[in-house]
This record gives structure tokens, C-alpha cells and sequence, in this order.
């Protein structure tokens, strides 16, 4: 969806004269809004391997990492995540795991999640939350296929 929107974007810039923005945009490697910088809508990424939910990080306690600001709910998790961002981070930039096994991208909602083999995976909605429960380790394999290719 982030594509496409970029793809309008882009086209609109150039139908203005101002031509700054690509018309077929590359998607990130860190999915982030379209006007921000926030890696996980801003959540805490540390939290969901150490509370085992999602919880809001602190817009002053941060951490770069990818070209995306990652957010935190304590200094420890920065901490943690800054020593090894790579356990933390969610899979596929944290796009939609889902969407990735598919050969897309799309959005996540931190409140879709899950945790295999000490990994996280986000999902776009609850309805594409039931369809990846469907078949995990499928979908994993074929989405570890599809990335990073997905974002061309």
C-alpha cells in the first residue's frame, strides 16, 4: 500500500512541477509511515520478547537503526536492542509477514504479532493475523524467499 501511495505522490509532485519525489518509489527496508521515521508505530520492540505484548515506547528514549527511529519503553530495552538489534527487530523491515509471503508489501499493526523460533513477525490486521496462523512455518519459508525482493 506504501508503494502505491508513493507511486501517487510522486505523480502528483510531478503533475505540480515540483519532480522531487520518484514516481515507482522503492519501498524502505524499514516499514515506516508515510510522513514518519518511526519504525513499529512507535512501539517498543524489546517489550514483546520480555512482557510478551505490545507496549508504546517513549519518544525520548530512542534508539537509529536502518534509517527508522525505534522507540522504547525503558533504557534497558534501548539498551538490549542497540546490542543487538537484529534479535529484536521485527521480520521483513516489519512489514506485514503475511503480505511478504505473498510477494507484497503492506502496513503492520503492532497489535498483530507473533514470536517464532525467537523472531518477531507483524501482521497487517486481524483478519490477516487468522490467515497467517493458518500455516506459520509456510508462510516463513516462502516469505524468507520473497525478502528482500518485495521491496523492488
Amino acid at each position: 500500500m506504501k508503494k502505491q501511495i508513493m507511486k501517487w505522490v510522486g505523480l502528483l509532485a510531478l503533475v505540480i512541477g515540483q519532480g522531487s519525489v520518484p514516481v515507482w518509489a522503492k519501498d524502505a527496508a524499514i516499514y515506516t509511515a508515510v510522513f514518519s521515521k518511526t519504525a513499529v508505530s512507535g512501539y517498543d520492540t524489546v517489550a514483546y520478547f520480555t512482557e510478551g505484548k505490545p507496549v508504546k515506547g517513549d519518544p525520548a528514549i530512542t534508539a537509529n537503526y536502518q534509517g527508522a527511529e525505534w522507540r522504547f519503553a525503558n533504557t534497558a530495552n534501548r539498551d538490549k536492542f542497540s546490542a543487538q538489534p537484529d534479535k529484536y527487530a521485527p521480520q521483513y523491515g516489519g512489514y506485514c509477514a503475511w503480505a511478504v509471503s505473498q510477494g507484497n508489501t503492506a502496513s503492520a499493526d503492532p497489535q498483530r504479532w507473533t514470536i517464532v523460533k525467537d523472531k518477531l513477525y507483524l501482521n497487517y490486521d486481524e483478519a490477516v493475523q487468522k490467515k497467517w496462523e493458518v500455516n506459520i512455518p509456510d508462510f516463513i519459508q516462502q516469505a524468507d524467499k520473497n525478502w528482500p525482493k518485495v521491496l523492488e
